[in-house]
C-alpha cells in the first residue's frame, strides 16, 4: 500500500508541476498513429479535450497493436455460455481477421467515419466484433440491450440516426428464446428515421425473416467483404453513444 501511495504521489506531483508535459508523456505510452503536441485543450464550448491534434484508432490498439507485439496466438476473446452450453474462443489473429472483414462489409454498405450504427444484439462474440469493426472505420456505435421493447429502441434510433442496425435473430435465456427481429421490425416502423440496412446474424435457436433489400444476412456481408485497415482518427473522435436513465427517469445521452 505504501508503494502504491508513493507512486500515486509522484505522478500527482509531476502533474501539478507541469500538466501539459505530464499528459503528453502519458500519450507516449499509447501506440498512436500521430503523437499529439497538445495535452489538454478546450473547445469553443469550454469542454476539455485530451490530445486534440493526435490520431489513433481504438480497434488498432485493441487488436493490431497486440499482434505486432507478438501476441497474435494468445486468446483475445472467450465466450462461455452456460445457457447454450457452448464455448467459443478467438485468438488475436482470429478476431483481427473477422473484424477486418466485417469492417470491410460495413464500408461496402456505405458506412463512413462519423456515421452511427446501432447494435441490437445479445452478449455473443458477434456483438464485440461489431463494436470493433465500427471503431476500425470510425463509425460511432450505440449498443442497445438486446430485447429492449420496440418503442424504446425506436427512440434511440430516432436520436442516433444510424445508417444501419446490426442485430441477431434471437437472444437465449434459461427459460425462453426471445426473437429480436419482430421487435426490431416494429421499432423501425415506429421510428421516424429510416435506416438503409439491417444486418442480421442468424442463430440456430431461431431464424429471422429478412425483408427484401433492407435486411442482409451477416455471413453474406462477410463473404462479400475485403479486409480493411484501421483508419487513423482524431483523438477527440467519438467512439460510441451511451444512453442511461437518471433518477427522474428522463433519458440522457453521452458520447
Amino acid at each position: 500500500m505504501t508503494t502504491r501511495n508513493s507512486s500515486y504521489q509522484s505522478y500527482y506531483q509531476d502533474f501539478q508541476q507541469d500538466p501539459e508535459a505530464f499528459w503528453l508523456k502519458q500519450a507516449q505510452k499509447l501506440n498512436l498513429h500521430t503523437q499529439p503536441t497538445q495535452g489538454v485543450s478546450q473547445c469553443h464550448e469550454q469542454h476539455d479535450h485530451w490530445f486534440a491534434d493526435g490520431e489513433l484508432n481504438t480497434c488498432y490498439l485493441a487488436l493490431d497493436h497486440h499482434i505486432e507485439q507478438g501476441r497474435g496466438e494468445q486468446l483475445a476473446l472467450i465466450c462461455d455460455s452456460p445457457v447454450t452450453e457452448q464455448k467459443r474462443t478467438y485468438t488475436y489473429n482470429q478476431i483481427h481477421e473477422v473484424v477486418s472483414l466485417f469492417a470491410g462489409g460495413l464500408k461496402n454498405l456505405g458506412v463512413e467515419a462519423g456515421d452511427r450504427v446501432v447494435i441490437y444484439m445479445p452478449m455473443i462474440p458477434e456483438a464485440s466484433i461489431a463494436m470493433l469493426a465500427c471503431a476500425r472505420i470510425g463509425a460511432v456505435h450505440s449498443v442497445v440491450f438486446g430485447g429492449f421493447a420496440p418503442r424504446e429502441l425506436a427512440m434511440r434510433i430516432d436520436d442516433a440516426k444510424p445508417r444501419l442496425v446490426l442485430t441477431a435473430s434471437c437472444g437465449v435465456e434459461p427459460s425462453r428464446i426471445i426473437e429480436y427481429k419482430p421487435m426490431l421490425d416494429e421499432a423501425l416502423e415506429l421510428a421516424e428515421h429510416k435506416v438503409a440496412h439491417c444486418v442480421v446474424f442468424q442463430r440456430p435457436q431461431a431464424q429471422a425473416q429478412l425483408q427484401v433489400k433492407r435486411d442482409l444476412d451477416w455471413l453474406t456481408v462477410l463473404e462479400k467483404a475485403q479486409p480493411t485497415d484501421a483508419v487513423p482518427l482524431p483523438a477527440t473522435h467519438p467512439l460510441y453513444i451511451l444512453y442511461f436513465w437518471h433518477h427522474r427517469h428522463s433519458e440522457r445521452r453521452f458520447t
